[in-house]
């Protein structure tokens, strides 16, 4: 079987090529360089150090490695995607559409026909039987990160080898240590894939611009200060705004009037919602059916615990009725739903 193995140069990618080396693989390594180093000021993207550590890596396991270039099919898809989000006001999460589009989407469309599998460094498991393929929580809770791919097509799942689904991040690290990578003790990225050091505001204001608008407490009306665009801030954001008697959270945007609402304290009425509308839903394997009233977990951003609640299922659209009140709730980001007690994914909506 032709493995193609994805290697960032991070400690959990670099693991996965002595997983596959132990069960008689012998994968080709490939890089994608998805940053926009041609962009002015992306000086401290790390794609150089990635690219040193990963070729140790394939020499040190005499794998073959190649370099893909897919900056041009990153920007066209997914930087274009997170602008045009923040500009309409919605919460982008860059990182899911990467692994559909780019990961499993322009790198399959150029290497898929030499390549029986695509293997990550996701948490995750991918759990095969009769019926076909199925996305699975990792074991590791607090790393698992199938909201990340709860995005992908049934089609791309059935292709992927997910090697520390069965791992904790500390067997990872020792793993790496006794492996003497280079990467063993390399810090876990913070952040979205294709920013590298650049702080995420420095993105937006690049592209989006600023301008001037009022912070208005949603209670009283009182005009309380002033931000640079509402493009800036995301339902439930806490930091950055500047405001002195907090804690305030954003709580609504009036992306017309250019306004920002926030609410002083914990405010379950405008910080938190029960009630959350999925649209665009799309199901991860094609004999999932969603049925009225189902009880399902879902997550509606990367964490360790799963809410709960039930469905219902409309023409255009799954609403959950959650059994606690969410707090965050923000148009754009992705709903991602769970069978109640089995360890898979069921499929995905953007919140709407």
């Amino acid at each position: 079987m032709q493995i193609a193995s994805l290697v960032s140069g991070g400690v959990d990618s670099s693991v996965t090529i002595p997983l596959l080396k132990e069960k008689g693989y012998n994968p080709v390594i490939f890089y994608i360089k998805i940053g926009m180093e041609d962009e002015p000021g992306y000086v401290d993207c790390p794609a150089e150090e990635d690219i040193e550590i990963t070729t140790y890596i394939a020499k040190k396991y005499g794998c073959r490695f190649e370099i893909v270039d897919l900056q041009k099919e990153y920007w066209q898809n997914v930087v274009s995607y997170t602008i045009e989000s923040v500009k309409k006001g919605l919460t982008p999460n860059p990182d899911v559409m990467c692994n559909r589009l780019i990961k499993f989407g322009s790198f399959e469309d150029r290497f898929g026909n030499e390549f029986d599998k695509i293997s990550t460094g996701h948490y995750a498991r991918v759990i095969e039987n009769e019926k076909g393929f199925y996305l699975g929580t990792a074991a590791d809770p607090v790393k698992d990160q199938t909201y990340f791919l709860g995005r992908i097509t049934y089609n791309q799942l059935k292709k992927l080898v997910f090697p520390l689904g069965d791992l904790l991040k500390p067997e990872v690290r020792k793993i790496a240590t006794e492996m003497r990578l280079p990467s063993a003790h390399r810090p876990d990225s913070q952040g979205i894939c294709f920013l590298g050091k650049i702080n995420y505001n420095d993105f937006i204001r690049r592209y989006a611009g600023e301008k001037e608008g009022k912070i208005i407490e949603m209670k009283t009306g009182k005009i309380l200060g002033k931000h640079n665009g509402f493009w800036f801030h995301t339902i439930g954001q806490r930091r950055g705004l500047g405001l002195s008697g907090g804690p305030w959270f954003v709580v609504k945007k009036d992306i017309h009037e250019n306004i920002v609402y926030v609410s002083n304290g914990y405010d379950p009425i405008n910080q938190c919602s029960s009630i959350i509308k999925l649209a665009d839903f799309q199901l991860l394997h094609p004999d999932f059916e969603l049925k009225q009233g189902d009880r399902v977990r879902f997550k509606i951003r990367h964490q360790p615990h799963f809410n709960h609640g039930s469905i219902e299922v409309h023409e255009n659209s799954i609403l959950i009725n959650s059994d606690t009140v969410i707090p965050g709730v923000a148009p754009g980001q992705f709903g991602v739903l769970y069978h109640p007690e089995e360890v898979f994914c069921l499929g995905s909506g953007v919140i709407d």
